[in-house]
């Protein structure tokens, strides 16, 4: 898109854009992001600050490019690090009022001094492409991002876009802070023009797959995500690229009958629970967790089946429990719960396993105010001793509290829990038969 000179000066003049510095970091990849709203929704049921042993899924609605990863441009995320080291100098200001003086013998050093020090005064001056490009050598020793910028809109402005690429490629400083600055006003076609004429392919794929952003009807988003598919990205990224493209064309045939389900009236699920949202263009993990919340039962062979949704995208166990947990505990589905952490040996003997832990399995059922009979089988299931009284003295899972004290023969610990529950109650009683027992040999 072209932008005039009047954009170009609403870049200085409104807070919207953020000036180039050094030390920046690169703010297209925050601008890339889709909506995170429904990804933090699902933390709300799930509050885990446990984070680092939770596998992560390979796509989870970011777009490619959207990471940060260290190293040389060996991925879509590096080539967008157009950043430099650091800056030196303020925010090139404006200040309202400032006397304006366009004197013809200001040096383009001098005037590189005066930009650094928040004055306008006029370019224009400069003509021949000599004294342009000395006035951008002057910016680029100053160290200051915000005046290398303003001295680029204005060579911008002024020479045809083959002389200003043709000297940027050899001032690599120059050339990041306008990569920078053409992504933060959205010029996508100069930015298009500048990767070609620079050979950078990724990158010239990545600002095509960012098109992406801007086309709002679903359908023509999906068509043009697979225009995309076949560029020349990584073998990772172009692994990102086909996932984004089959869970956008998946959810458009979900949402098509999920939204006929929820007119006819006739579905319970709806019924009770009407959705609040499109589940179009929402990340991987909120999917699951829809998928979890609507179809949960559904058959293996369907698009909307969580188990379909799970082995379609390679999602981790860990991942999958979680969502799926959350989405069921949020429904009190707490047979589903159970059937989720119950395994069988070859043997036919059930198990309880929670690839998750069993005490963050507690802290979500909590969260999702689970009865404290459901509260209790699952805190005894918690195999640190520690970490099941804290869990069951928080909770107030008192049957769970004063067995664990009786299995550690601890009589004082006991004694001291019986001020902590009702006077009167089933549990004092419980305790205080525990406490007058001849058949336990205390500890102390």
């Amino acid at each position: 898109m072209n932008r005039t000179k009047g954009d170009e000066e609403e870049y200085w003049n409104s807070s919207k854009f953020k000036a180039f510095t050094f030390d920046d970091e690169d703010d297209e990849l925050s601008q890339l992001k889709e909506s995170k709203r429904a990804v933090n929704s699902l933390r709300d049921f799930v509050d885990d600050d446990d984070d680092d042993d939770l596998e992560r899924v390979s796509w989870t609605g970011e777009p490619v490019g959207s990471r940060t990863r260290p190293g040389s441009f060996q991925s879509l995320s590096d080539a967008l690090s157009d950043t430099p080291a650091k800056s030196y100098a303020p925010e090139l200001g404006r200040p309202k009022g400032e006397y304006r003086d366009y004197s013809n013998d200001w040096s383009p050093s001098d005037t590189v001094r005066r930009l650094r020090k928040g004055k306008v005064c006029s370019l224009e001056r400069f003509r021949s492409l000599q004294d342009k490009l000395q006035l951008l050598e002057e910016a680029v020793s100053m160290h200051d991002g915000n005046v290398i910028t303003a001295v680029l809109i204005f060579l911008k402005r002024t020479l045809s876009k083959e002389i200003l690429f043709r000297e940027l490629e050899v001032r690599q400083i120059a050339l990041r802070h306008l990569i920078h600055f053409l992504k933060e006003i959205g010029d996508q076609k100069l930015l298009l023009d500048l990767f070609r004429f620079l050979d950078r392919t990724e990158e010239l794929a990545l600002s095509h797959y960012r098109e992406h952003l801007n086309i709002q009807d679903p359908d023509k988003r999906k068509e043009f995500l697979k225009t995309c598919i076949g560029l020349p990205f990584s073998a990772e990224d172009s692994a990102h690229i086909q996932d984004h493209y089959t869970l956008l064309e998946r959810q458009i045939i979900i949402e098509a009958n999920d939204r006929h389900l929820e007119s006819a009236g006739q579905t319970e699920i709806f019924r009770k629970h009407p959705r609040k949202a499109s589940i179009l263009n929402m990340p991987l993990v909120t999917t699951l967790f829809y998928s979890c919340f609507y179809h949960y039962t559904e058959a293996e062979g369907t698009f909307s089946s969580p188990i379909n949704l799970k082995k379609t995208f390679k999602i981790p166990d860990k991942q999958y429990v979680l969502t799926a947990l959350a989405a069921r505990a949020k429904l009190r589905a707490w047979n589903d719960v159970d059937a989720l952490f119950t395994t069988k040996n070859w043997l036919g003997y059930t198990k309880k396993r929670a690839p998750i832990g069993f005490h963050r399995v507690v802290e979500i059922l909590h969260k999702n105010n689970a009865p404290v009979q459901i509260l209790q089988e699952y805190v005894n299931l918690v195999e640190d001793v520690d970490t099941k009284l804290n869990l069951a003295t928080k909770f107030k899972c008192h049957d769970v509290v004063i067995d664990t004290y009786r299995d550690l023969k601890d009589r004082q610990q006991l004694l001291a829990y019986r001020s902590k529950v009702d006077k009167g109650s089933a549990e004092e009683e419980k305790i205080d038969a525990l406490l007058s027992s001849s058949q336990i040999r205390w500890k102390n």
